[in-house]
């Protein structure tokens, strides 16, 4: 994976690059994005409840939130980095088809528009942690 990316001594643009693979791909194929974690790797979810401490588990995670969605709309906003984090902000328009997503505050049927904020915790030029800030807003109903 390495070989491909920017060398050590850029540090930032090899962090932007992990982190535009990992948006770009992790929906069309979660197991192509879990080489870009390390192996301790933590993903959180706060505002709804949700943390997975295992590849699998945040695999897992994966496959069951983007069954359960559909009609995905992605606006980029804002992206930037450091040494150790990159930050990424979008926006984003789904409608809630299944139950995968869990403990999100509108009804599964529902067009909702979701401003989305990932804060990526870098080692040595993969994902070490994971948080991901979310504000939801029903636009159907």
């Amino acid at each position: 994976m390495n070989a491909q990316l920017h060398p050590v001594s850029d540090p930032i643009a090899r962090n932007l690059e992990v982190v535009d693979r990992h948006m770009r791909d992790e929906a069309r194929d979660p197991d192509s994005v879990l080489a870009l974690y390390t192996e301790d790797a933590v993903l959180e979810i706060p505002g709804r409840g949700q943390r997975f401490d295992s590849l699998e588990a945040i695999r897992g995670n994966y496959v069951r939130m983007f069954a359960s969605m559909a009609e995905i709309e992605i606006q980029p906003l804002d992206r930037f980095a450091t040494a150790d984090r990159v930050v990424d902000e979008c926006l984003v328009r789904l409608r809630v088809t299944g139950d995968g997503l869990v403990n999100v505050p509108v009804p599964i049927g529902s067009r909702a528009e979701l401003r989305l904020l990932h804060v990526f915790h870098m080692r040595d030029g993969r994902i070490a942690r994971e948080e991901v800030f979310e504000g939801w807003r029903r636009l159907d109903g």
